[in-house]
Formats: C-alpha cells, structure tokens, sequence
C-alpha cells in the first residue's frame, strides 16, 4: 500500500520568527501521515535544525541540474543534501509558466535530484487554455515521458497541479482530478505516490483524498497557515 504523503511548498513566504511559531505548530499537531515542507533556500538551516528528529521531513522548491560550476544564484542537489532534505520541488508550475524551465530541463533537474539522493516531487500539470482545448492528458504526458525517456521514476512523487487552480481558488472537482490521477497511474505504475496539489483546503481536502489514485497533497497556500496544514494531514491519515 502507497504511504500517504502531504507536502507544503511555502513558495517565496517566511521570516525566521513566522517560520518557528509555524514549525512549532506542525511539530506538535500532525500525526500518522508522512508530512513534508518544502521552504525556501535561506531557510533550509533554520528548518533543519528544527525539525531534526521530528516527524515532520524538509526538502526545497528548486534545484539546478548543474553539480557546480559557474552557476551565480543557483544551488546543486549536494547542498540540498547537506542540508538534510530528503524532497526536493522539480518541473513546478511557476518555474515553468514564470521562469521559461523547459520539460528538458526539469527531467535534468530530476535525474540532479535522484543522483544527490533526493527525492524529486515532479510536478505536472495543464493551463485552463490547454484543458478547454481537450489536452489535458497529451501535456501531462508530454511532461512526465520528458523524465521516463531517460530511465526509472524509481522512487520520486509524482504531484498533478493544474496550473488553472493555483492561487487561483478554483479546484479540480474530485472526479477531475481522479481521472487525471488514473491516466497518470497508468504511465508510472501502482507504487508511485501521486499527489494532487491545486488549491487544497481543510474544506475539500477529504473528499479529493478519497479518490483512487489520490496519494495525499502538494499544499500551497494552506501549508502557511498551520491549523489548516494540520486538519488537511489529518483528512490524508482517514483516507480509505
């Protein structure tokens, strides 16, 4: 049976006394489902440090799929892991809408991720001009064949955020986002955990879990809030 798992990614929020009151909070509220953060870079000591022994694991939003070199601004897969991540964020929305990351560079980052000992959560997902255009699966494909065309998933996560219920307060309704689970599950097979990660609240988060194919969450903007990061791991621990 696939471990549940719910991951945060804090995007670009924090400060050192926000990010301890909320880490405090976690520590002391989840239980009996495999919870992550996922924090900015200059946070990674502070968080580390924190969550040493807990049951609360860290990892990063980014990584560069270079090991070193003349690289300003970017950090390898081997600091991550000097740091104690164990997760690492790769192909997310923002980077590839915002940033220009190309499904060629996120299989890249990918295999950085999995060569330091870190575990990728790949993220893939539509636009709302894409759904409406029937592509739905043709790009979720297309993203995830980018990291199967050059080995084994191995044990990554797979996330489907679709990028049209990000930040957005839209959801996939929970037959929307089983039907993409489903068609993904076909390409990666029964032991990779896939993760839905559009716009998950403490109010819809049972029912999304409920789904076949639905192994937890990729937690946005809930996961600053620690109460609902709470009650959303707690509806992942009751999923059938």
């Amino acid at each position: 049976m696939r471990a549940r798992l719910v991951a945060g990614n804090w995007k670009m929020h924090g400060s050192r006394a926000a990010n301890l009151a909320l880490l405090d909070a976690i520590v002391a509220g989840v239980g009996g489902v495999e919870c992550a953060v996922c924090v900015p870079f200059p946070y990674l000591a502070q968080v580390a440090e924190r969550l040493q022994g807990t049951q609360v694991a860290w990892g990063a939003q980014n990584l560069s799929e270079y090991a070193s070199g003349a690289h300003t601004g970017e950090v390898s897969a081997a600091m991550l892991a000097e740091f104690g991540c164990r997760y690492v964020l790769v192909g997310h929305s923002e980077r590839r809408q915002i940033y220009g990351e190309t499904d060629a560079q996120a299989a890249a980052k990918f295999a950085a991720a999995q060569g330091a000992g870190l575990k990728p959560i790949f993220c893939v997902g539509e636009t709302l001009e894409e759904r409406d255009a029937g592509r739905t699966e043709a790009v979720v494909a297309r993203q995830l064949d980018a990291v199967l065309g050059k080995g084994r998933f191995g044990d990554a996560v797979l996330a489907y955020e679709p990028v049209w219920a990000i930040g957005t307060g839209r959801t996939a309704t929970p037959e929307q986002a089983r039907a993409v689970h489903g068609f993904l599950r076909q390409r990666v097979g029964a032991a990779t955990r896939i993760l839905y990660g559009g716009s998950v609240k403490p109010q819809n988060a049972a029912a999304i879990f409920a789904m076949p194919d639905v192994d937890g969450g990729l937690i946005g903007g809930a996961s600053l809030v620690a109460q609902d990061f709470v009650a959303i791991c707690a509806a992942a621990q009751t999923k059938g």
